[in-house]
C-alpha cells in the first residue's frame, strides 16, 4: 500500500456531519499513522476539530457560494500548494473545494461517487479516485458512508466511532460553573429543543409535558442547551413549561464547553441536531426524537441513546414545513408522543 505523509481531508458540511466524518478520519489515521492530517472545514465547526486527537491541523474555508471571489479562491489555492499535500480526501462532494484541490495540484484526490443523494454530479471529474458507495444511503448510518470512502480507497475493513476534540480543563471549569447555577437536585436533565429546520423541531407543548411530568417524578434540575440563535425559541419553550424552573444556556457554551457540560448530566432529551452528535461522543444517556429525518441514517453513535420515530410513509423527506401535507401539525413530529419519550426517560433514569 502506498504511504502518504501529508493528507488533507475536507468536509464543508454542518456540525453533525463533520463529527461523523471523524470516524472515517480515524480509519485514515490507522492506515497512515505517521502522516500529518489536516482538515478543511467551515469556521462555525472549528471547535469540533481543533485540538482533536485525530487531526494535526485545521484550514478554515468560509465557503459562501455566491460570495467567494476569484481572489479569495486563488488565495486558498496558493495556501494549499504551499502545504504540499500528497493526498486529498473529500467527505462532501461539494464542487468548490474539489476544484481547489485540483488547481492546487494535489496528486491523489479521493472522493465518493455519492454521499448524500444519488443525483449525478460533475464533482468526480476532479478526483483521481472515485469510490463507489454500493449500500443504500437512506438505510445506512451516515458515518458508515463516510468510512466506506476510506475503506474503498485503502482496501481495508474495520469500523470506527466519531471523535470530539479534547475536553479542556477550561471547559470543565465552565461546565462546573454552569451546573452550580442550577437548583440543587439529585438529577440533572439537559434539553436541546430546536433543530436546524422546522421539521426537526419537536412541538413545544410536548417538551412542556415531558418536563412537567419528570419534575413530578424525580428530584431534577433542567436546562436547555443550543446555539446563540436558539435562545429566543428556547425561551418560548420554557414559557410553555408550568411550575418548573428551566435555565436557558443557549449561546453560553463553546462546542467543547457543551461536550463538557453534557458529559455531567444524567439525561439529555434532544431533537436530531449537531449537538446530539457532540453529546453522543460523551456516552451520556439520551433520548432523541426524529421528525422528517431517519434514525436509520442519523442515529447517534452512542449505546446509551434511545431514538424515537413514527416512521411515517412520507419520511425521510426534504420538503419545507409549509409544504408538508399534514401541516400545521406534521405527523412525523406530532406522532412521536410525550408518552413515548417519557417511557424511555424512565428506563434511562432508572438504569
Amino acid at each position: 500500500m502506498k504511504q502518504y505523509k501529508n493528507i488533507l481531508v475536507y468536509a464543508m458540511v454542518n456540525l453533525g456531519d463533520v463529527l461523523l466524518t471523524t470516524s472515517a478520519t480515524a480509519l485514515l489515521r490507522k492506515a497512515y499513522p505517521g502522516a500529518k492530517i489536516t482538515m478543511m472545514v467551515r469556521p462555525v465547526v472549528r471547535e469540533a476539530v481543533e485540538n482533536n486527537p485525530l487531526i494535526d491541523d485545521v484550514i478554515l474555508f468560509d465557503y459562501k457560494a455566491k460570495q467567494n471571489s476569484i481572489g479569495k479562491m486563488w488565495s486558498m489555492v496558493k495556501k494549499l500548494k504551499e502545504r504540499n499535500f500528497d493526498l486529498a480526501v473529500s467527505y462532501d462532494r461539494k464542487l468548490r473545494p474539489a476544484i481547489l484541490c485540483w488547481l492546487a495540484g494535489i496528486p491523489t484526490r479521493v472522493g465518493p461517487e455519492k454521499v448524500f443523494d444519488d443525483v449525478p454530479s460533475r464533482v468526480p471529474w476532479f478526483y483521481t479516485h472515485t469510490i463507489p458507495i454500493k449500500h443504500d444511503l437512506v438505510t445506512t448510518l451516515q458515518a458508515e458512508t463516510y468510512q466506506e470512502i476510506i475503506r474503498g480507497f485503502i482496501g481495508t475493513k474495520g469500523h470506527e466511532v466519531p471523535v470530539m476534540s479534547y475536553i479542556t480543563e477550561e471547559s470543565r471549569k465552565k461546565a462546573d460553573e454552569l451546573l452550580k447555577r442550577l437548583p440543587r437536585a439529585d438529577k440533572k436533565i439537559a434539553l436541546c429543543v430546536k433543530g436546524t429546520f422546522e421539521l426537526k423541531t419537536w412541538p413545544k407543548e410536548y417538551f412542556a409535558e415531558v418536563v412537567e411530568t419528570l419534575a413530578k417524578e424525580y428530584d431534577a434540575a433542567f436546562f436547555v442547551v443550543g446555539a446563540p440563535g436558539d435562545r429566543p425559541y428556547s425561551d418560548e419553550v420554557i414559557r410553555e413549561i408550568k411550575d418548573v424552573q428551566v435555565v436557558n444556556y443557549c449561546g453560553d457554551t463553546t462546542l467543547v464547553d457543551l461536550a463538557a457540560l453534557i458529559s455531567r448530566v444524567d439525561l439529555l432529551i434532544t431533537v436530531d441536531t449537531g449537538a446530539t452528535h457532540i453529546a453522543a461522543t460523551t456516552g451520556v444517556p439520551m433520548v432523541v426524537m426524529y421528525g422528517c429525518t431517519s434514525p436509520d441514517r442519523w442515529h447517534p453513535y452512542n449505546k446509551n441513546a434511545r431514538v424515537l420515530t413514527s416512521r411515517e410513509s412520507c419520511c425521510p423527506c426534504h420538503v419545507p414545513a409549509d409544504g408538508c401535507s399534514s401541516n400545521p401539525k406534521p405527523a412525523c413530529l406530532w406522532n412521536v408522543t410525550p408518552e413515548m419519550v417519557l417511557e424511555q426517560c424512565h428506563v434511562l433514569l432508572c438504569d
